[in-house]
């Protein structure tokens, strides 16, 4: 009993895997067929695509590197001993100087002839006198002579108080005061140094589609699942669940960064001298010193008349007998040493400097930093099937009853062998065998499947 071309079709589905996807049917309208050509509904099946993605399994962060802080060791001058001064006594200066004193000022001298003829110097009463009695003694010309009357000069003695030595001051030194106080001195400045706080990552898992949701043919199993009543084959149409696959990749909770640590000034404590109080200068007046000298000072001229000799007139009474001649007689002088003060009593002021120690320092020269180098993300390939072309239904050309003989069947059962594909027995009969090798060559290629169409002939080189 020969099937017809419909039954073919019908057989070479349940023949194949058993399945078939269709997405779309193209089959409402029959094609303008040919006087002997058959034609039967058969799957185009759907075309995919192998497509290889990059899917992310470690996020993009960033690498933080630290540059500490450099610092470098100098040598630095602290105080430990404030800067003052003291004061210095410096004594008077003093020197002997000889001084003339007048002890009788330069004066003319008379000298006194006697009647005798002796010659003298007159005495100062007798001058005195002399020049109370009329002598011009103030006009009188050297190498004049007088006839004198005379009463002689009255004199005083008088002490007078002479320098001996100039008063002066003394001056007395009090030292400075210092105190001993601890102090603190920086030996290291602040600073500040960056450490790095690494990156935290956590492992999440993620699902990603493979192959999406489809749809398929299988047998069916009841009368309401029928789509065709005329052949009594069942199919029903059945969802495929899609396909995925879990990934597991690390990402960033928290990125790389630095935190900064506050490193604290250094000091050591260091016993300095204060001063407390300053030197000072304290002046004692030093009296003058004097001595005493006799001085013999006239107090009366001698009551004298006296003419120039030669020029007496009649009534200048009775001469004396005495003569007195202007002679020029110089002033007499007393040689007197005395301590004169040269320079007075002062202080010298002598700087003290300040003592300073030297003490290795610390000093930050360049502060830490940090760079900051981005990672990129790490990705993986993924082989994905993407469906570029659904599955459908459309007419083919077949071979049917009237184009189907024994001799074409063995042509393309050899063919098929040939191509790898057991149909069975080399029997020219369609049978199972034959048709599930039909669709396996069908599938391989990629060609549409629903029995032996004339695409499968052609591709097996058989020329119906």
């Amino acid at each position: 009993m020969k099937k017809s071309s419909l039954s073919l079709f019908m057989a070479a589905l349940i023949a194949g895997t058993g399945s078939v996807v269709a997405q779309e049917d193209a089959t409402a309208t029959l094609p303008n067929a040919k006087p002997g050509e058959c034609y039967a509904k058969v799957i185009v099946p759907a075309k995919f695509e192998t497509r290889v993605e990059d899917v992310v399994i470690s996020e993009p962060t960033e690498k933080v590197e630290v540059t500490p802080a450099k610092y470098d060791w100098a040598e630095e001058k602290i105080l430990v001993q404030e800067g003052s001064f003291k004061l210095v006594a410096v004594p008077p200066v003093y020197e002997t100087v000889t001084e003339k004193i007048e002890t009788q000022p330069a004066s003319l001298s008379w000298v006194l002839t006697t009647p005798s003829g002796r010659t003298k110097s007159a005495g100062a009463s007798l001058v005195a006198y002399a020049k109370g009695a009329g002598l011009p003694a103030d006009t009188a010309k050297p190498g004049e002579c007088y006839v004198e009357y005379y009463k002689p000069a009255q004199f005083r003695t008088d002490k007078q108080q002479v320098v001996k030595k100039e008063a002066s001051e003394r001056i007395e030194v009090i030292p400075p005061k210092y105190e001993w106080v601890e102090e603190k001195v920086l030996v290291q400045e602040a600073s500040t140094k960056m450490v790095k706080v690494p990156a935290v990552y956590e492992t999440v898992t993620e699902r990603i589609m493979i192959s999406p949701a489809t749809t398929m043919w299988k047998k069916g199993r009841g009368p309401r699942e029928r789509i065709d009543d005329t052949t009594g084959e069942i199919m029903c149409l059945v969802e495929v669940p899609a396909k995925y696959k879990t990934i597991t990749k690390r990402v960033v909770k928290t990125p790389e960064t630095t935190k900064t640590i506050e490193i604290p000034a250094k000091y050591t404590t260091q016993r300095v001298r204060k001063l407390v109080e300053p030197a000072r200068e304290v002046r004692k007046t030093i009296p003058a010193e004097y001595t005493e000298i006799t001085k013999r000072t006239k107090v009366a001229d001698e009551s004298v008349s006296w003419y120039l000799k030669g020029q007496v007139p009649p009534d200048a009474g009775k001469p004396t007998g005495n003569q007195l001649c202007l002679h020029q007689k110089p002033a007499q002088y007393k040689v007197v040493t005395k301590r004169v003060l040269k320079t007075p009593a002062t202080t010298k002021r002598i700087e003290i400097p300040a003592r300073y120690k030297t003490i290795r320092v610390r000093k930050l020269v360049q502060p830490a930093s940090e760079r900051r180098i981005p990672i990129p993300a790490k990705t993986a390939k993924v082989t994905k099937r993407v469906k570029v072309q659904d599955e459908r239904l459309e007419w083919r050309q077949i071979l049917c009853e009237t184009n189907t003989t024994p001799g074409l069947v063995k042509r393309v059962q050899r063919a098929l062998k040939d191509a790898g594909f057991d149909p069975g027995p080399i029997d020219g009969n369609l049978g199972s065998l034959t048709l599930r090798a039909i669709d396996a060559y069908q599938r391989k290629n990629g060609m549409a499947r629903g029995g032996l169409t004339m695409a499968t002939i052609h591709a097996l080189n058989i020329t119906p």
